[in-house]
């Protein structure tokens, strides 16, 4: 059993004290508070003021259950929050995106190597590859990419997917990397080490049909071989 389903197995010590009558409230404030969480803390004061208001009615019980019933509702979250190992080690992918939700996601664009290799689990020559990509100005923007450009198998890719977002840098202006696609002349593509056929295609495709939208894009409209351009990326 890996970790991660270890982990989703524990009942907090807080959801014990969370079934005690009028003073349970405070265990879900104590939720809240190991989570950074203010939702959970109001919700937990309320429970408390509520079954002081209510001690001596008949809503006293009710008051109880949904205390008791939040609590409950509120662990899964709760040991997603607080899950204390590194995200790149869960393989089920529906806990993993559970997890997810409540951690930082990675950057792939301004994240160091070290994230890519700690943080994200990848062998050092796919965190190399992206390291290189990055500082000629390539700007990621989908998981594809990074199937397409580094290699990265489709297990890699589900398994990071959760873990994973891709700014856009407006550093990386026009004239970098796949974007200079958009602008440069045949005889400017031919100066870059393209073949005539190929720059000709790239021209006419963006004048026929407007501007490329990503590197995938550019890749489905031209059909041009990886190998042809991936220079200059």
């Amino acid at each position: 059993m890996s970790n991660l389903s270890k982990w989703f197995q524990k009942v907090p010590q807080w959801l014990y004290w969370s079934l005690l009558p009028v003073f349970g409230g405070f265990a879900i404030v104590y939720a809240g508070n190991k989570t950074k969480t203010q939702p959970w803390i109001y919700i937990g004061l309320g429970f408390v003021a509520a079954a002081f208001i209510f001690s001596d009615t008949s809503f006293a019980g009710l008051v109880w259950m949904g205390q008791i019933i939040t609590a409950i509702a509120l662990r899964n979250k709760f040991l997603a929050k607080t899950f204390p190992h590194p995200l790149s080690n869960l393989h089920e992918s529906h806990l993993t995106q559970l997890v997810a939700q409540y951690h930082d996601k990675i950057d792939i664009n301004t994240c160091s190597k070290h994230d890519l290799v700690h943080g994200l689990d990848l062998p050092i020559v796919y965190a190399n590859e992206i390291e290189d990509l990055k500082r000629e100005g390539y700007n990621f923007t989908s998981l594809e990419e990074l199937a397409e450009l580094i290699g990265i198998p489709e297990a890699t890719i589900k398994r990071i997917a959760p873990l994973v977002t891709f700014g856009f840098d407006i550093n990386k202006e026009i004239h970098h990397s796949w974007r200079r696609l958009n602008v440069l002349s045949m005889d400017e593509l031919v100066e870059l080490g393209l073949n005539m056929n190929a720059a000709k295609i790239i021209v006419l495709e963006r004048q026929q049909r407007g501007g490329y939208k990503s590197f995938l894009d550019f890749k489905k409209r031209t059909q041009l071989p990886l190998h042809i351009y991936r220079h200059f990326l």
